[in-house]
């Protein structure tokens, strides 16, 4: 088989298995009650949802560039955030969630150089784009296990008796610790994640240039902090629309769910973390006492609104690098 072929084979390979597991989910789900959850949204919180990631692009590209100058291939603020726009759209409608990044790493290398004839080459552009998605990835993982131990401690996993009819919150017990074996497969055993830790460990300069330091390391704490509250307050937007979170209780209950459902979505099987996203949602729901479809309600609002919010990228495709 050619490597075109090839290529073609794996995409419609991840969007067979996106379909398939979006089919699973919603199999096992009220759909008119699923339905009805995503109608009850205001347009009034879908705008401020979208003005939010507007914010969150925003911080997300001065993240990017801070790395960058770190590294010593310093880029402009407007031309971050257009290329992160256009990074977020590709990485929406092409599979495994990385070939936008990918491309905003060449486009850097090709237009603003590489900061010297010691900085030679592709690999500078392309280790600040890891590292300013690793960035991310170091505060979201050490948050998503502080507050699931939390949770467990707290007893609120023990509440899961909510009948949703034929649901997979009667097997919640089961299907958490496999989904969980799947993530941790795909991320440290897989071809992909063992590549992904030789890769840090051939970095280590870069990581040493991007993170090291009190100011360096304080920036990219702060900076990832604030890039995942804006994520939490779109989950909280859509929940707060849907009804779902009318107490500071039930909305923190929320915001820590969705934690895991970003985790999720890392996992680079399917199209934008669609299918993945939901199917976590539909047992961990349940797990916390809740029904499965508030949180694939939950679920499938956030990916609509980020999906939206990265359309302004696909003008990109229209500009000359």
């Amino acid at each position: 088989m050619t490597a075109p072929r090839r290529a073609w084979s794996k995409l419609a390979l991840r969007w067979l298995t996106t379909l398939v597991l979006l089919g699973l989910v919603l199999a096992f789900l009220d759909l008119p009650a699923l339905a009805s959850r995503l109608g009850s949204i205001p347009p009034g919180f879908v705008v401020l949802a979208l003005g939010v990631s507007v914010i969150q692009v925003v911080l997300s590209a001065w993240r990017w560039r801070f790395t960058a100058d770190r590294l010593g291939v310093g880029i402009p603020m407007g031309f971050a955030v257009r290329e992160y726009y256009l990074a977020s759209f590709l990485n929406q409608v092409l599979p495994g969630g990385v070939v936008g990044d990918v491309n905003r790493a060449w486009r850097h290398s090709k237009v603003h150089g590489q900061g010297g004839p010691e900085r030679s080459g592709h690999l500078p552009a392309i280790h600040a784009v890891a590292l300013e998605r690793l960035s991310g990835q170091l505060v979201l993982v050490p948050l998503v296990i502080l507050v699931m131990g939390a949770l467990w401690a707290s007893g609120q996993f023990r509440a899961a008796e909510v009948p949703v009819g034929v649901s997979l919150s009667d097997t919640y017990w089961l299907w958490l610790p496999l989904l969980l074996g799947i993530v941790i497969w795909v991320l440290l055993v897989s071809d992909r994640g063992l590549a992904i830790f030789r890769y840090v460990r051939r970095v280590g300069t870069d990581v040493h240039r991007a993170f090291a330091g009190w100011r360096n390391g304080g920036v990219q704490l702060t900076t990832s902090l604030a890039v995942l509250a804006s994520y939490l307050l779109v989950f909280a937007l859509i929940a707060v629309g849907m009804g779902l979170a009318e107490s500071f209780n039930a909305l923190a209950l929320v915001a820590a769910l969705s934690l895991v459902l970003l985790l999720a979505m890392v996992v680079p099987i399917t199209v934008s973390g669609w299918g993945v996203r939901e199917g976590v949602a539909a047992m961990l729901w349940p797990a916390a006492g809740l029904p499965a479809e508030q949180g694939v309600a939950i679920s499938v609002g956030y990916g609509a609104v980020i999906f939206l919010a990265s359309l302004p990228g696909a003008l990109m495709l229209l500009r000359k690098t």
